[in-house]
């Protein structure tokens, strides 16, 4: 990412105990791998998440920032608040323990 002279491709990889699935592309628009122990009937939708986006940056950003100056104007409501970017980084932090423990962690954390 954000390399000379234009972006390469981002990625996120999980590889699990039972399943490994891989999001890649030039905007983290394409799964390349999608590969578990066991079938479940909504694998087969996987290839349908796939899209090209229209640039790099996918479809999510201008609506967000929208949204951001928009509030900011007071002619709405934010679409995300403190709480919901909290969640996001108690998984992450879930994410950590558990590896670090080697155990399950349950959510929301204590």
């Amino acid at each position: 990412m954000l390399c000379y002279p234009k972006n390469f491709e981002g990625s996120i990889t999980v590889l699990g105990e039972k399943g490994t699935v891989k999001i890649g592309g030039i905007a983290i628009n394409k799964i390349e791998k999608w590969e578990f122990e066991d079938y479940d009937d909504d694998d087969r939708i996987i290839e349908e998440s796939n899209y090209q986006p229209a640039n790099v940056y996918g479809l999510g950003h201008l609506p967000y920032y929208k949204n951001v100056t928009d509030t900011l104007s007071g002619k709405t409501e934010p679409q995300t608040d403190g709480r919901d970017g909290r969640k996001s980084l108690e998984i992450i932090k879930a994410i950590y323990l558990s590896a670090k423990s080697g155990r399950k962690i349950p959510l929301p954390l204590e």
